[in-house]
């Protein structure tokens, strides 16, 4: 099968920081699915495995955002048929979606909204996946109760899905930062009700809109430096969630406040196959509901063409480059 890979940690620059291969097709085991790949997205997680996480000349396959259709099963598959058409993001200790076929556990697969296409929906799994775990099961953020959240990075890919999920989902004020136009105008069109500059004095800003603070914060990069504003921010007992790996901070700042820090890994339930593996299935088939019915949207922004090495490096390019606006897809051989 076609597949992109990397065999040691270089800049994207590198001439050979990706590049094209064929590699032997899988078979599924078990629980498995084999899935013929029809899209991928890029996220940061595949930028950051390919700068720091060694194959030592191992070929390996990144991508974790994926769509495609299910072309055979493990003997121990109980949810899926052949020719099912599928959405997932994967495990980070398995070969990855930048190949023609992809082994992926099936409780880590949900059947793609029947409203959207494959790219549309490869953008989605892993910043929906994040965003839902982060505000519904870390932050246990309540559905109907009134209150507020400040999402840190709102024009990101999973700060596009965490601003949808909480305006479409709970009844909370939703305030985004952003900052570029482009970005701020994303923000509100996924249903922000709010958006400041991340620049800027947060605390003052958000004074400025009436709120001498929030009851929830999701910080989805540039933690360490936004710090000393969410220590501020926060209101007495609140909560703060936390996604991106900051440099060091200080927790012990949290404890005037008696404010709670929580932690949301994605990969945590795939990676330690832990008892509720399986709620990742359920939460992308509940989101593929909300796809289908207009409730949510796909948060793709730009198409760069077929998977292949040249277009992924740009896509890489484009990540690193800390201008995201939602999510860059690829799509077919």
């Amino acid at each position: 099968m076609k597949a992109v890979v990397y065999t040691h940690c270089r800049p994207i620059d590198a001439e050979d920081a990706l590049f094209d291969t064929t590699l032997p097709d899988p078979a599924p085991r078990q629980r498995d699915l084999l899935i013929e790949v029809k899209a991928v997205a890029v996220n940061p997680v595949d930028t950051k495995l390919r700068r720091q996480a060694d194959p030592v000349g191992e070929k390996r396959v990144l991508g974790f955002d994926a769509a495609g259709v299910v072309r055979a099963l493990g003997a121990g598959v109980t949810h899926f048929g052949v020719g099912d058409e599928v959405w997932y993001a994967g495990a980070i200790n398995r070969a990855g979606a930048n190949a023609e076929y992809q082994l992926v556990d099936e409780r880590l697969v949900g059947r793609r909204p029947r409203r959207l296409g494959f790219a549309e929906a490869a953008a989605m799994p892993l910043a929906t996946l994040t965003a839902w775990e982060m505000l519904f099961d870390r932050l246990q953020v309540p559905r109907a109760a009134a209150g507020s959240l400040l999402i840190v990075g709102g024009a990101g890919g999973v700060g596009s899905m965490a601003i949808q999920l909480a305006r479409r989902l709970t009844a909370l004020t939703v305030i985004a930062t952003a900052s570029r136009p482009e970005s701020v105008d994303w923000c509100k069109r996924l249903g922000a009700h709010h958006v400041i500059d991340y620049r800027g004095d947060i605390p003052a800003q958000l004074a400025e809109l009436g709120f001498r603070s929030v009851d929830v914060i999701f910080s989805t990069n540039a933690s360490d430096q936004h710090w000393p504003a969410l220590v501020r921010a926060i209101r007495p007992q609140g909560r703060i969630g936390l996604i991106d790996d900051p440099a060091p901070i200080d927790v012990r700042d949290l404890k005037q406040k008696s404010v709670s820090l929580h932690w949301e890994a994605m990969f945590t339930r795939s990676l330690f196959e832990t008892p509720d593996m399986a709620e990742q299935q359920r939460i992308l088939e509940q989101v593929a509901a909300l796809v289908d019915e207009g409730v949510i949207e796909t948060i793709l922004a730009e198409n760069f063409g077929r998977i292949d090495a040249a277009n992924l490096t740009r896509a890489h390019r484009r990540v690193e480059s800390g201008t995201m606006r939602g999510k860059i897809v690829l799509e077919g051989f």
